[in-house]
């Protein structure tokens, strides 16, 4: 991580970069394709909590191979999850950190350091978003504030992505149900648009057995 990057016009380029787009999946990988790239590091990743499975969900890497990726299910309990309730969380040595669920995995990978800060909206904790390097690195509180506020604004634009799409597919699905109604209310009987006289001399005619 260099540290003249560490800065506002960095800050500035991946808001922006974020700010292009509205679908969620796609602001995730632009956060960590910006990141990555940005600050010259090993990877990136985008996590967010799985609440019925109480797990952090992968939902956007970059410069992570897919064995990596692929390691196992990320259970918040027994990660470094549980430990960023209480805020971010810088580890010097992933193979000598307890916190740290697949070690072996990690030093495989070529990781050395990592860096997660929470996202949390409204008082609650959503995900997290992690940096990867590849030497040791002891991260400074200006790193841990950097990354922190990339967590921050990456989480609110998916999270607002999220509930953006959630709300028109509702909108959607009115749409749909009223034009229905509409279209049955509509429909003619074969009388409809026929002078009441007529049809009622029509009505009044015998009926052929």
């Amino acid at each position: 991580m260099e540290k003249k990057l560490m800065n506002y016009e960095t800050l500035l380029e991946i808001t922006k970069a974020i700010s292009h787009s509205r679908d969620a999946e796609e602001i995730a990988l632009i956060t960590v394709d910006s990141i990555k790239t940005a600050l010259h590091i090993k990877g990136c990743s985008l996590f967010l909590i799985n609440r019925k499975t109480n797990e952090l969900e992968l939902i956007a890497s970059f410069g992570l191979s897919d064995e990596y990726i692929n390691k196992g299910p990320v259970k918040s309990l027994r990660s470094i999850a549980q430990s960023l309730q209480d805020g971010p969380l810088a580890i010097y040595d992933v193979m000598d950190d307890p916190r740290i669920q697949y070690p072996i995995e990690a030093q495989r990978e070529g990781i050395a350091s990592l860096l997660s800060a929470p996202i949390v909206i409204s008082g609650n904790f959503r995900g997290a978003l992690r940096v990867y390097t590849a030497e040791p690195w002891e991260f400074t509180l200006e790193d841990v504030n950097f990354i922190q506020a990339l967590a921050q604004i990456a989480g609110m634009a998916v999270d607002m992505a999220r509930y953006t799409k959630g709300l028109k597919d509702s909108i959607d699905i009115l749409k749909t149900i009223k034009q229905t109604q509409t279209h049955k209310s509509t429909r003619r009987t074969p009388y409809e648009g026929v002078p009441i006289s007529v049809a009622s001399s029509e009505l009044d005619k015998p009926v052929e057995l």
